[in-house]
C-alpha cells in the first residue's frame, strides 16, 4: 500500500525516533508499504518518520539512482543491488574529508542542495529479521545511509546547509508545508492552505 509522505514542517520530522523490538505491531506490513511508497515516489531511501511513524527504521533501494550515474560509477558503487532495511541503526564511526554532494528529499520536494558529509561510515543495525549487522560503506551508499539516518534523529538535509542558503529557501519551504508544490506522489501537509 502506498502511504502519504509527510511534508516539511510536520513535527514528526524533527523528533528523535525510538528503538523498536521484534514484536513491533505490523512491522512487516510497514516495511512492505514503505518500499511501495518509496518506489512510487521514485526515491532511493525512506525513513519511518517520513510516513508519520517515529521509530528507528529506514529502508534503501538505490537501484533508481543508477539512471543518474555513468556505467563505471554504477559498478563501482554497487548501487543496483543496494537494497536494505535498517532497524535501530547506530552509526559507529564516520571518517574522511568532508565532500559536497547534491541531495534532495521526498519530504522536501523540488529542493536540492549541496550537503557536506564524510565519505566513509561504519554502522550497526538490525535487518528485517532482527539479525545484527556491523558494516562499512563509502561514497554514494554511505551518503544515502547518512541522509536516512538523519531522519531517525530528527535532522533534515536543510539543517545541514549554509544558514544564508536556508534563509533564501524559507519561502519555498513554507510553501511546501502548505502543499503549494507540484508533486507526483501522495503527501500529507502539516499546514492547511487557506488561499
Amino acid at each position: 500500500m502506498i502511504l502519504p509522505i509527510v511534508a516539511f514542517g510536520d513535527p514528526v520530522l524533527k523528533k528523535k525516533a525510538v528503538d523498536i523490538k521484534k514484536d513491533y505491531p505490523g512491522l512487516a506490513a510497514l516495511i512492505a508499504n514503505m518500499f511501495d511508497t518509496m518506489k512510487n515516489a521514485k526515491g532511493v531511501g525512506l525513513a519511518a518518520p517520513q510516513v508519520g511513524v517515529s521509530i528507528r527504521l529506514f529502508i534503501i533501494d538505490a537501484s533508481p539512482y543508477i539512471d543518474d550515474t555513468d556505467e563505471e560509477e554504477k559498478d563501482e558503487e554497487g548501487l543496483k543491488t543496494f537494497r536494505k532495511v535498517f532497524i535501530n541503526a547506530q552509526i559507529v564511526e564516520e571518517e574522511g574529508d568532508l565532500w559536497k554532494f547534491n541531495e534532495g528529499c521526498l519530504s522536501i520536494p523540488t529542493i536540492r542542495e549541496d550537503v557536506e558529509r564524510k565519505p566513509d561510515l561504519r554502522i550497526r543495525y538490525l535487518d528485517e529479521n532482527f539479525v545484527k549487522h556491523e558494516e562499512s560503506y563509502n561514497g554514494v551508499r554511505a551518503r544515502i545511509i547518512q541522509h536516512e539516518y538523519d531522519h531517525i534523529d530528527g535532522i533534515l538535509f536543510t539543517d545541514r546547509i549554509n544558514p544564508l542558503r536556508k534563509r533564501l529557501l524559507k519561502r519555498k519551504l513554507t510553501d511546501i508545508s502548505k502543499g503549494i508544490v507540484d508533486v507526483k506522489y501522495k503527501m500529507k501537509f502539516p499546514i492547511k492552505n487557506k488561499s
